[in-house]
């Protein structure tokens, strides 16, 4: 039979074991954890790399500014090119209804309507709309009135045009000076 010291001798033994595997444990695990230094390390690269990240940002966002600063500082500058280029073919007309020698009144005539014709498309295209205002009620945004006479038309319609007006793009460019009718 087993004596009970026994029994204690080999629950030290036992409890011994278990504690060097204890403490084994600990000291693998202690040898997988990197030191401070290393952790420190890290965090410093990590940190130079996110520096260097945001570094970038910031340069392509200025880049991207300027660029756009730029394209807008030639929008401004080329914008009226295209009216430009269709008025080149007013000017060219113009010049050719001049050039013929011994022209008639009514070759001349037929020069500056073509011409006329050119210059109403060159306004089309770049979005330039005249005012004709006759019949229509008097409008402030778009009418300038000069005078008003007598008709038999209602009070504040236009009756007379004495200049026509544009607009560009929807917006007055130039009011339409114009008589309107006066209250009877």
């Amino acid at each position: 039979m087993p004596h009970p010291q026994d029994n204690l001798a080999n629950d030290s033994n036992t409890s011994d074991t278990s504690m060097e595997a204890v403490d084994g444990t600990e000291a693998e695990n202690i040898d997988s954890f990197p030191s401070i230094e290393e952790q420190l390390r890290q965090a410093e690269l990590q940190s130079a790399e996110h520096h260097d990240a945001w570094l970038r940002a910031k340069a392509e966002t200025e880049n991207m500014r300027r660029r756009a600063q730029e394209d807008i500082s030639k929008a401004a500058k080329f914008a009226i090119e295209r009216f430009a280029n269709e008025l080149l073919v007013v000017k060219d007309s113009l010049e050719q209804t001049l050039a013929v020698e011994g022209a008639t009144p009514e070759a001349i005539r037929e020069g500056v309507d073509l011409t006329l014709k050119n210059l109403s498309k060159a306004f089309e295209k770049s979005g330039l709309q005249e005012i004709s205002p006759i019949g229509e009620k008097f409008d402030p945004h778009k009418h300038q009135a000069i005078s008003a006479i007598p008709s038999d038309q209602p009070a504040n319609t236009v009756v007379q045009v004495f200049q026509k007006g544009y607009t560009l793009e929807g917006r007055v460019l130039r009011p339409a000076l114009v008589a309107v009718a006066q209250s009877a």
